[in-house]
């Protein structure tokens, strides 16, 4: 059998084309926020908005997209030990079983749109243009779903690369939508505000989505045709799934309520924290790239049982993404008020930006170790510790600092202060059971 190539090329040739196709979604969102921002009227509210119905929908999109990883997960342990022909109707059956999810949770929020936003502190002129982007955005749901689907499958064989050339159009198509939808085009289409961004975010999910399904056809032997009976491995991939649903529960409850925490202490505070939020996603997002490479190969090496190799992929990738933490730490010291110029031009509003930007940048190192090795933990299967971990950070470190730092009035510091506090639990628990459980397997 030949055994799974770590060298720091492969490792490259996974995690770059992984960098672009994980930004993708963020940019959206990041794009959507710098756009809206800067309207002449409704700027704070406009982005105050954004930054609502982002959390919400990063959540709906993080809880859901997680059958990604397991569908990576089962396929490159498939490919690992030999047995990748055996899979024949599971990636159909795993696509439609993800757009099915997709379908039932749109239609339980939707005609409930409003009053999950009023949850959320939202209110006025914010609460009726989250309403708005809100309600076109939605639709882009199952297309999300299904192109995080297709992404699963190009990544348990192997491949970030078409992943890539997706994202990548998907990102480039939105930013030109969103200047022309929001601002307009003199003589060709009227300025459509907040409406123009949700518009503008649809019509990029679209075309990835078809794109994806292109590529799915022409690159790969894959089918869409559904048949059964289910295949033994969509038993698997229900249970990773509900693991991992209840984990992003957790997950996005954290995010959430820092969201409405912040809501609550003002819109000039809710805009602030979006600009900080989006900066602290793409970056994320970007660190995650060498998680995906981490995620793949460590699957891989789980079916060929080669524990060594995979001790010493864990150690090359936190390396990697230690040095990709220091590097954005870098820029955001170097662009600390371009940053936020980029969102709003409001002055109150990036006063307060500035003076808190910093714990995002405090957090990076710890998302670097903890995303890294929460990748290798999904290409792994330890779903049920990864949702007991999640879970464990959330309410014995988020919520707990969360509201000790409310009641000491700590403002936008206390609320980043939790989600350091949060990631860095998840950081120190994955790598206490990575050092017991696979560690002492290189020696049997």
């Amino acid at each position: 059998m030949l055994h799974t190539d770590i060298s720091f090329k492969r490792i490259q040739q996974l995690a770059i084309p992984a960098i672009i196709s994980g930004i993708a979604e963020p940019v959206l969102s990041a794009t959507d926020a710098a756009v809206v921002g800067n309207i002449k009227d409704f700027g704070i509210e406009s982005l105050a908005a954004v930054g609502i119905v982002g959390s919400f929908l990063s959540a709906l999109i993080w809880i859901l997209g997680q059958t990604r990883s397991a569908i990576s997960a089962i396929v490159s342990q498939n490919l690992g030990a030999g047995k990748l022909k055996d899979l024949h109707n599971f990636p159909a059956q795993a696509i439609y079983f993800n757009i099915a999810l997709s379908i039932i949770v749109l239609f339980s929020t939707y005609f409930f749109v409003e009053e999950i936003f009023k949850l959320l502190n939202a209110e006025g002129m914010i609460l009726s243009f989250s309403i708005d982007y809100y309600n076109i955005r939605v639709w882009g749901f199952p297309l999300t779903l299904f192109t995080f689907a297709v992404f699963g499958l190009f990544r348990g064989l192997q491949n970030t690369f078409w992943p890539m050339i997706i994202a990548a159009i998907g990102a480039v198509l939105n930013i030109g939508l969103d200047f022309a939808l929001v601002y307009g085009i003199d003589g060709y289409i009227s300025p459509m505000g907040i409406k123009g961004a949700a518009w503008a975010s649809l019509f990029s999910q679209a075309v990835m989505a078809i794109i994806a399904f292109i590529f799915l056809m022409k690159k790969t032997e894959i089918s869409l045709k559904l048949k059964l009976p289910l295949h033994p491995e969509i038993k698997r991939l229900v249970n990773m799934s509900l693991n991992l649903f209840l984990r992003s529960v957790a997950l996005n409850t954290a995010l959430i309520l820092a969201t409405r925490e912040a809501a609550d202490l003002g819109k000039e505070y809710i805009a602030a924290h979006t600009i900080a939020f989006n900066i602290w996603i793409f970056t994320a997002f970007f660190i995650d790239g060498y998680g995906a490479a981490g995620n793949i190969l460590s699957g891989k090496l789980l079916g060929e049982r080669n524990y060594s190799s995979l001790w010493k992929l864990t150690k090359k990738v936190n390396l990697y993404n230690f040095g990709v933490a220091a590097m954005l730490v870098l820029v955001g010291l170097l662009l600390y008020e371009p940053l936020g110029l980029i969102f709003n031009k409001d002055e109150k509003v990036l006063s307060i930006f500035y003076s808190m930007f910093f714990m995002v940048l405090i957090c990076l190192p710890f998302n670097a170790m903890a995303f890294t090795l929460d990748s290798i933990f999904k290409g792994l299967g330890e779903m049920s510790y990864l949702r007991n971990v999640l879970l464990g950070a959330t309410i014995f470190g988020f919520i707990p600092v969360l509201y000790f730092s409310k009641y000491m009035h700590w403002g936008l510091i206390g609320i980043w202060a939790a989600l350091i506090v949060w990631v860095a639990y998840r950081a120190v628990a994955l790598m206490i059971k990575f050092r017991r459980k696979y560690i002492p397997l290189i020696e049997n």
